[in-house]
C-alpha cells in the first residue's frame, strides 16, 4: 500500500496546524471510503509524521500524537507540510528538513498548507519555482526567501511535484485537489459534496487586504505612498510624481520597486482597488459611484483593473461581500 505522510512540526504548531492536520485526515478517509466502496482495494495509508512520538499540548488546549516519527517513514508517495510558524535553526528542525528533502528526492511530491510554506521553502526545493502562502504573509516570505517564485494572488501552485496553497481554511481546497490527483475526479466532487467545499477554486486575491509595505526606510517613498493613499481621486502621472519629489522617473521606478515590492502604477492601483473594495463592501453606492470616488473616469478600464487584482468584478466583489446592498 502507497502511504501518505502528514508532518505534525512539534515545536511549529498552531492551531492552524492542527486544523490541517484533522481536515485532511478526514477528507482523505473519506476518500478511501468512497474509493473501497467502488469496488477498489485502499490505496493509501495515511501516517502523522512527528518529531517524536507523544502526545503532545498545542496552545495548551488540543494534543496530537504522532504515528511515527518521521524517521521511521523511508518512503512516501506524498508529504503534508500543515500550516506552521517559521522554521527554528534546533537539531529536531534540521533533521526535519533533511528528511523532507529525501523524501523528495526518493520520488515522493510535497504540498504545504498557507505557512507551511516557510518550513518547505527552509529545505531550498522551492528555489527558482512558484509557491503561494496566506496573502498576510507575502512580504515576510518575500523577504525571507528571495529566491522563491510567490504567487501571492494563487490558491494552488503545482509544479514538478511541488503543491502549496494560500492561506487559512483555504487549505481544504488543497485538499480536494489532492484527492483528485491521487484518487479520481469522481472521488474529489464526492469529497467536495460531502463536506461542501468548493471545487476548483483557483485564486485567493477576493480576500487579500492591500496595506503595502511600509517598513522599508526610504522615506521618500513612504512620503509618495501616503500621497497616493490621500489622494485617490486626482489623476497623477509618474512622471508628475517624481518630479513633485525631485527626482528622476527612472530613478523613481527603481526606488519605489526596491521599497515596495510594486511599480508605482501598480501601487496607486491596488491602493485604488483596496478603497473600492471598502466602498463596495460598506455602502450601497453603485459601481460607476465607487470608480469616480477612486479616480477612475473609463468603465471598462476600472473592471480590468479589479478584476485583475481581486479575481472577479466589481458587481461580484459587492454581491459577495454586501448583503444590503443587492436587492
Amino acid at each position: 500500500m502507497e502511504r501518505i505522510a502528514i508532518l505534525f512540526p512539534q515545536q511549529h504548531s498552531t492551531l492552524s496546524t492542527v486544523a490541517c492536520i484533522v481536515g485532511t485526515l478526514e477528507v482523505f478517509n473519506k476518500a478511501n471510503d468512497y474509493w473501497k466502496k467502488q469496488g477498489n482495494r485502499q490505496k493509501y495509508e495515511l501516517v502523522i509524521a512527528g518529531a517524536a512520538i507523544k502526545e503532545e499540548y498545542v496552545k495548551g488546549l488540543i494534543t496530537v500524537k504522532a504515528d511515527a516519527h518521521f524517521s521511521e517513514i523511508e518512503k512516501a508517495n506524498l508529504v503534508i507540510i500543515p500550516s506552521a510558524t517559521p522554521i527554528k535553526n534546533t537539531s529536531e528542525s534540521l533533521a526535519m528538513l533533511d528528511w523532507i528533502k529525501k523524501q523528495y528526492k526518493a520520488g515522493a511530491e510535497v504540498a504545504s498548507m498557507c505557512s507551511g510554506a516557510f518550513i518547505l521553502a527552509a529545505t531550498g526545493i522551492l528555489d527558482g519555482r512558484s509557491c503561494s502562502t496566506h496573502w498576510s504573509l507575502s512580504e515576510k516570505f518575500r523577504e525571507m526567501y528571495p529566491n522563491v517564485n510567490l504567487a501571492a494572488d494563487k490558491l494552488i501552485t503545482d509544479e514538478k511535484g511541488i503543491y502549496t496553497n494560500g492561506g487559512a481554511y483555504s487549505f481544504l481546497n488543497l485538499v480536494i485537489y489532492l484527492v483528485e490527483k491521487y484518487y479520481n475526479r469522481q472521488t474529489a466532487i464526492y469529497c467536495a459534496k460531502i463536506f461542501q467545499i468548493e471545487l476548483d477554486r483557483n485564486c485567493q486575491s477576493a480576500f487579500s487586504i492591500f496595506t503595502g509595505q511600509k517598513q522599508h526606510g526610504d522615506e521618500m517613498i513612504q512620503d509618495a505612498q501616503k500621497f497616493m493613499e490621500s489622494n485617490l481621486e486626482e489623476k497623477i502621472s509618474i512622471e508628475e510624481m517624481s518630479s513633485r519629489f525631485a527626482t528622476g522617473r527612472r530613478n523613481f521606478d527603481r526606488r519605489f520597486i526596491k521599497a515596495t515590492g510594486n511599480t508605482p502604477l501598480e501601487y496607486a492601483q491596488r491602493v485604488r482597488v483596496e478603497s473600492a473594495k471598502k466602498s463596495l463592501e460598506s455602502t450601497r453606492k453603485t459601481v460607476n459611484e465607487v470608480m469616480y470616488e477612486v479616480g477612475y473616469s473609463d468603465v471598462k478600464a476600472f473592471r480590468e483593473v479589479f478584476r485583475k487584482i481581486t479575481g472577479i468584478s466589481p458587481l461580484e466583489y459587492r454581491g459577495k461581500y454586501n448583503k444590503d446592498a443587492v436587492v
